[in-house]
């Protein structure tokens, strides 16, 4: 089964902000777009990925995004994350009715290809499904497979909310990239643990170190 993945991204300037404790006002939002550029980069990758829609309202962010082959949409509904994600996966309908969709986190610079297209396959054998993030508290990923409604309910405990939801929790081995958003510094030390993309290598350059 072929994806199209939908990624949401707020304004730069108020993006990472739990990152206060590791990078200054002025860092953060490089480090977010560069998270973002990465996560792009090893979605279009992904052989079980046929197109990636970006739902931001950032100038800078929809510019950069598009030149690695992202499809910017606007956040029209500018009500919040889920709404967002909706939005998102109706425009890509809109284009292609009854695609397979699933939103994912635009804060994983570690991401690798071959991870993510475990996890979408993995999907692929249920109506609706989400995995869990490294912290086992959120949702990095939540898939809808053709004639599905997406049915987003990301943010606080969303695991425990997407399940709730009926959604099934993938829980494949070795998909840790996946897993692996970036919230706080040590969401970021263990990213680059991993092993980071380019972009969010070049960021975080100098601003702290693997252990």
């Amino acid at each position: 089964m072929q994806w199209t993945l939908v990624i949401p991204l707020k304004p730069l300037v108020r993006a990472k902000s739990r990152l206060s404790d590791t990078a200054a006002d002025g860092v953060r939002p490089g480090l977010a777009l560069a998270f973002a550029q990465d996560t792009v980069a090893a979605a279009l990758a992904c052989a079980a990925v046929t197109g990636v829609a970006v739902v931001t309202d950032d100038e800078l962010a929809g510019r950069e995004l598009a030149a690695l082959g992202a499809r910017i949409v606007p956040d029209t509904p500018a009500d919040g994350l889920n709404a967002a994600l909706a939005h998102g996966a109706a425009a890509v309908r809109a284009i292609h009715p009854g695609a397979a969709v699933a939103a994912l986190n635009a804060d994983l610079p570690a991401l690798r290809p071959r991870e993510l297209a475990r996890v979408l396959d993995a999907a692929a054998e249920f109506p609706r499904a989400f995995l869990a993030d490294a912290a086992a508290i959120g949702t990095t990923l939540l898939a809808a497979g053709p004639q599905q409604e997406l049915q987003p309910a990301f943010g606080v405990d969303s695991r425990n909310r997407h399940r709730a939801s009926g959604a099934r929790e993938l829980t494949p081995a070795g998909v840790d990239s996946v897993r692996q958003d970036v919230d706080t510094g040590d969401d970021l030390r263990a990213a680059l643990t991993l092993g980071v993309g380019p972009y969010t290598a070049a960021a975080a350059a100098g601003l702290l170190s693997a252990p």
